[in-house]
């Protein structure tokens, strides 16, 4: 809905059109940083999911804790991390947030809570309910946040972690950001029964179902089951239903989707939806366009940044490893 709505809060919604632009500016530099080369590796665009992210993540405290899938550009950057060591680390580049060894798939940002990003479809979920085990352990005041794509719930990782969640109580808030395809795949011709909620349902999990494209509604809907987990309400899972506009990975054109469909999806961009809506109630197009300009000069010097950067010692390569030996001879050591 784009038309007026009463008691709008305008400020905070122009607030989130301006971070959604964010999200999309730097992913679009991201891609063009790839075409140059600059980038070895996958870049899984969320050109389309942008109100997720900054509806969901959004709504986030500080010392929430939060993991992402391979397509979680939009999901750290709203966490806080620094877009310009986030290009560094695509870039493969000394001060990158995981020293450039993580790449686009598997960025980390332990100092703002963002447990990192994951290539592989539902393993965030596991490790989600660990994280939110040794938070309920700990007797710590916060959530954990665990965003997974609706591919995933037909993994074997969705019903082990929202099992294990339910099982002790954990405050760990699940979304399914339901794009509505599984990389090349319709997930509706993959998925029996009703769709994720109700299967988190069958395990004793609340689940609610939103637009995913309307960034006040997943905000709004994120913050009461946030505050509802920190009141001992136990797991909650929403399902966010959006849209994925461009193909599955930067280089994909998609082909298997009509064009017809896409055209008319992309008429619920939630970019410009949240402006039709701001237009609506007097917000000047100036504004606006202003919160697009302001976002791509932001993601274009941090591309020039990244791009200047030096590569990592040599030495690097061996930081961060563990080495514990031998473990046969652990094993048989008595």
């Amino acid at each position: 809905m784009s038309g007026p709505r009463p008691n709008l809060d305008l400020e905070r919604l122009a607030d989130r059109h301006r971070r959604m632009h964010r999200i999309r500016a730097f992913e679009e530099q991201a891609v063009a940083a790839l075409e140059e080369g600059l980038v070895l590796g996958a870049i899984h665009p969320s050109i389309g999911q942008e109100a997720c992210a900054v509806g969901a993540v959004g709504s986030l405290a500080r010392e929430d804790l939060l993991l992402s899938t391979h397509r979680g550009h939009g999901h750290t950057l709203e966490k806080g991390a620094s877009a310009v060591a986030m290009m560094r680390e695509l870039f493969g580049r000394e001060g990158g947030n995981c020293g450039g060894k993580g790449g686009s798939m598997h960025i980390a940002d332990f100092s703002v809570g963002m447990l990192g990003a994951n290539g592989v479809v539902g393993a965030n979920i596991n490790i989600a309910a660990g994280a939110a085990h040794a938070v309920r352990l700990k007797g710590e005041r916060r959530i954990v946040c665990c965003i997974f794509g609706d591919g995933a719930v037909n993994r074997g990782p969705f019903l082990e972690g929202l099992n294990w969640a339910r099982v002790f109580d954990l405050p760990v808030l699940f979304v399914c950001e339901d794009n509505a395809f599984a990389a090349t795949t319709r997930t509706e011709a993959m998925t029996g029964g009703p769709g994720p909620a109700a299967r988190a349902e069958a395990l004793g999990i609340p689940a609610r179902a939103v637009d995913g494209n309307d960034v006040d509604v997943v905000a709004e809907v994120t913050t009461e089951l946030r505050e509802r987990i920190l009141d001992g309400g136990g797991p909650q899972f929403l399902w966010a239903k959006t849209w994925r506009l461009t193909g599955h990975t930067a280089v994909d054109k998609a082909a298997y989707r009509d064009a017809g469909e896409v055209e008319e999806r992309w008429k619920d961009d939630p970019i410009a939806r949240a402006a039709d809506t701001l237009r609506a109630h007097g917000v000047a197009g100036e504004t606006l366009s202003g919160h697009r300009e302001a976002a791509v000069q932001e993601m274009r010097a941090a591309y020039e940044e990244a791009k200047a950067a030096d590569w990592p010692e040599d030495r690097a390569l061996y930081a961060d490893v563990q080495d514990v030996g031998d473990p046969r001879e652990a094993a048989f050591r008595w």
